[in-house]
């Protein structure tokens, strides 16, 4: 292909990754994630049997020959800032933690591509899926809690069809939103889906990925002769010594716009999907958990054409790569099949991520599509690693498996691309095509000029952490635009109650003055719209210099509480809060506002002082409280009540004088039908 060729296809239909974050064993952030991948870090955990004891391991099991004490751990999995959210504390001991680390990823990844969270682009879409979870089954099987928040609020809180309508609902997000399912292949699926949305037209912008988070215990698992775990915990993956994989926990969600989208707007494109496609192998298998070549070798060629280019253009394919012998060696084959014809002398780089982090299942297509984009953007090849012998196989084929980091050469006819293949249990096949990003026109410079810079958090101590990570973020080599900066804090943020803002004219003098801020020194020069800013009003910012465009700063630094997570093994982690009893003036109003307390989650009777939605109340939390008013109490409440602009206090008495008055026939059944009617 010519180069003029090669800049034609650059025209044609393409989606651009402009934010991503994610989670994974030995890195809360991509920053850490990327410095293991590139150092060749194996990120898998061997736990202490006291480690494992405390965690509610079974002594017996531990005793078993066969226990591996391993596993791809996501620390602080159970940590949760809920009331960012709006969730009180009950609901968020409740919700599963897939669904609280996926919600903050989302959150964290709207803001690496420089748009706010709760102002994001209208037609947002929503594409994410998730393994099955020791929380879920431990919820749905426990009465206590089922009776303390009612079973449909318990389902709703823990089943993984609702991961994407709740990061809709609490970002406030209008695009199509769908939670989707194909076992491990499930993230790198949800991609292929929001791909062909964003080029269907059906959404403007779209989050994409998904959350494995298992247990968030720590634990093994026992190996078994011909099974897929490995039997030392570590995964080799086309290695002659691979003898299965290893459980692992992450999330990954990427930010999806069409091309020409992302660059009219200025947004920070990390790298570019050429094409995708997806495939099932159908009955040509040796059974249902086995892979298949044919389609998987047809996914491979279908999202090649669909980039306009032959699959031998790739110089690098990420793998899905379990470490399992039928697993590789099938795949090899496939891979083999596709990438043969025209690959160069040189052959083509091969890896899998599942040798650092384990096997992420749901979001293991996520790990493996951001650690590729990482590799384009740093234009570094990092290692699979615990390789030393890989497998005869590759010997004649055009793949060579990459043990030593080393540098991404560019070549003058194309840009830089890669594969990157994920399959799961069931067959469904998935390949997508990344190029790297276009080169960004660098900024017209222009005169240095104080500039604000806004920040905001919800506490003081965050307030710090912002102040420090923007301005260690100033500091390094490719420190962005001040203006950029400026103009990414303002519309890419989400004001948040405690605020404060410096004015510098360099990126030098605005990290110095930010440092200092996060020391607990206030920048001493006052400006009228930073004044405005900190008195929560609508700030009238001076105008930038220059065209402004978005740029990637360090996102907010959630600092949750830990919510715990229900188990199957010991006592739950979740504990109905307790409910104090006001002094009312009747002992049924006492046990009407103990209902209320409890369904509410209230610090005690002063809560009473707010009225039903001030506290937190939906139509879900109505239900779940009419039905046990009426169940304890005989009392039928009628739906107007919950509406009416009264305090919970007043709700009470209410409540208490409908008692006394002989009740609303049918009340619970005409919330209910409302409910029904509203979702």
């Amino acid at each position: 292909m010519t180069t003029e060729e090669a800049a034609q296809h650059d025209l044609e239909p393409a989606v651009a990754v402009v934010g991503m974050s994610g989670r994974f064993p030995g890195a809360p952030d991509l920053d850490a994630y990327w410095a293991n991948l590139r150092d060749g870090v194996c990120s898998l955990s061997a736990f202490t049997e006291k480690e494992l004891l405390a965690d509610g391991a079974d002594p017996a099991e531990l005793r078993n020959p066969a226990y591996v004490p391993a596993q791809g751990h996501l620390a602080d999995a159970d940590r949760f800032e809920a009331e960012l959210f709006g969730f009180n504390r009950t609901e968020a001991a409740a919700l599963d933690p897939q669904h609280r680390v996926l919600l903050e990823t989302a959150w964290s990844a709207l803001e690496d591509a420089g748009y706010a969270p709760l102002n994001a682009p209208s037609r947002t879409g929503v594409y994410v899926g998730g393994s099955p979870t020791e929380h879920a089954l431990a919820a749905g099987t426990d009465p206590a809690l089922a009776g303390s928040i009612g079973a449909l609020q318990v389902r709703i809180l823990t089943d993984r069809e609702f991961l994407a309508p709740w990061i809709s609902y609490r970002l406030g997000l209008d695009g199509p939103s769908m939670t989707v399912q194909t076992a491990c292949s499930t993230s790198l699926t949800a991609v292929h889906l929001a791909v062909q949305a964003l080029l269907l037209g059906e959404c403007d912008t779209a989050l994409a990925g998904g959350v494995a988070i298992g247990t968030v215990r720590r634990q093994g698992y026992v190996h078994y002769q011909g099974g897929v775990f490995s039997p030392d915990g570590r995964c080799r993956p086309f290695d002659e010594k691979a003898a299965g994989t290893v459980p692992g926990s992450g999330v990954g969600v990427l930010v999806l716009r069409r091309l020409e989208d992302a660059l009219a707007d200025g947004d920070p494109v990390r790298a570019v999907i050429r094409g995708t496609a997806v495939t099932n192998d159908g009955a040509g298998k040796v059974g249902f958990t086995a892979p298949g070549v044919d389609q998987q070798t047809a996914a491979i060629t279908q999202a090649w054409a669909a980039a306009g280019l032959e699959p031998s253009a790739a110089q690098y394919v990420e793998a899905h790569g379990t470490g399992t012998e039928l697993g590789d060696r099938i795949e090899l084959e496939a891979a083999r099949a596709a990438f043969t014809a025209g690959a160069g002398p040189d052959g083509i780089a091969l890896g899998s991520v599942k040798s650092n982090i384990g096997h992420a299942d749901a979001a293991a297509g996520a790990a493996a599509l951001i650690k590729t984009v990482l590799m384009l953007e740093h234009a570094t090849l990092a290692p699979t690693v615990d390789v030393t012998s890989p497998v005869a196989a590759l010997a004649d084929s055009p793949l060579r498996v990459v043990t030593e980091a080393r540098q991404w050469p560019a070549r003058p006819d194309l840009p830089r691309l890669a594969g990157v293949t994920s399959v799961g249990i069931g067959g469904t096949n998935v390949h997508v095509v990344v190029q790297e990003a276009p080169a960004r026109e660098p900024r017209a410079a222009v005169g240095a000029r104080p500039t604000v810079l806004p920040l905001s958090a919800r506490t003081e101590r965050q307030l710090a952490l912002v102040a420090s990570r923007l301005a260690a973020r100033l500091r390094e080599a490719d420190a962005p635009a001040l203006a950029d900066v400026a103009h990414t804090l303002r519309t890419g943020r989400v004001g948040m109650p405690v605020r404060a803002y410096v004015v510098a004219a360099g990126a030098r003098e605005a990290s110095d003055k930010l440092m200092a801020l996060a020391e607990g020194r206030p920048d001493p020069v006052r400006d009228p719209s930073g004044e405005a800013w900190l008195r929560g009003e609508e700030a009238a910012w001076p105008t930038l210099d220059g065209e402004v465009r978005r740029v990637r700063l360090p996102a907010y630094p959630f600092a949750g509480e830990s919510h715990g997570a229900l188990t199957l093994r010991g006592p739950a982690a979740h504990e109905p809060a307790e409910s104090a009893a006001p002094a009312p003036g009747s002992e049924l109003e006492a046990e009407v506002a103990g209902l209320v307390i409890e369904a509410l989650d209230l610090d005690g009777p002063a809560g009473l002082e707010k009225t039903y939605f001030e506290a937190g109340g939906d139509s879900l939390t109505a239900v779940h409280l009419a039905g046990r008013l009426r169940d304890e109490l005989d009392i039928d409440v009628p739906i107007q009540l919950f509406l009416e602009p009264i305090t919970l206090k007043e709700m009470t008495i209410r409540i208490v004088e409908i008692k006394e008055g002989g009740g609303a026939d049918g009340a619970l059944d005409a919330l209910l039908a409302e409910f029904e009617a509203e979702s």
